[in-house]
């Protein structure tokens, strides 16, 4: 009964023209959210130590000079921020994030995963096949950086 009254207000109020116009954009903006691609994100740290083994004697990283990276190919720790985002499909908690954090936490603190002496590419891939068997046909993008410095973006397509 108030929703009818409503309406006759805005009719009073509006020419039919203007009506109409005010209709199809409340309209659009319900479609645009109906059909918006919707993801979380949760961040996370862990400590890891690697080593770029081909930086000790490749020509191009072993230059000797401002712009040597040699010293890469000795094990070093880093803090690697992690940042995953994971496409949901409503908007009332597809996954619940806190959760996702802990079941990705977890997956390095019971050695499900490694960080090993690996590039943050190959961390990212190794760790989207966990995510992707776990939540199959979802897009999901992934951050892993070295002290939230230098890193990767990875973008995997559904």
């Amino acid at each position: 009964m108030l929703e009818d009254a409503t309406i006759k207000e805005e009719l009073e109020h509006l020419s039919t023209d203007e009506f109409i116009r005010q209709k199809y954009k409340e309209e659009g903006k319900r479609q645009t959210m109906n059909t918006a691609k919707r993801m979380i994100w949760v961040t996370f740290r862990k400590e890891g130590i690697h080593k770029y083994p081909a930086a000790l004697d490749d020509p191009k990283l072993a230059t000797g000079d401002e712009y040597d990276v040699s010293f890469l190919g000795y094990p070093h720790r880093h803090i690697f921020h992690f940042k995953v985002a994971i496409e949901v499909f409503h908007d009332d908690r597809d996954i619940e994030f806190i959760q996702f954090k802990r079941w990705l936490e977890k997956l390095y603190a019971e050695k499900t995963l490694e960080l090993d002496y690996k590039s943050c590419e190959m961390i990212s891939d190794d760790l989207y096949a966990q995510i992707s068997e776990k939540y199959p046909g979802r897009e999901v993008h992934i951050d892993v950086s070295e002290d939230g410095e230098n890193g990767a973006h990875i973008e995997y397509a559904k």
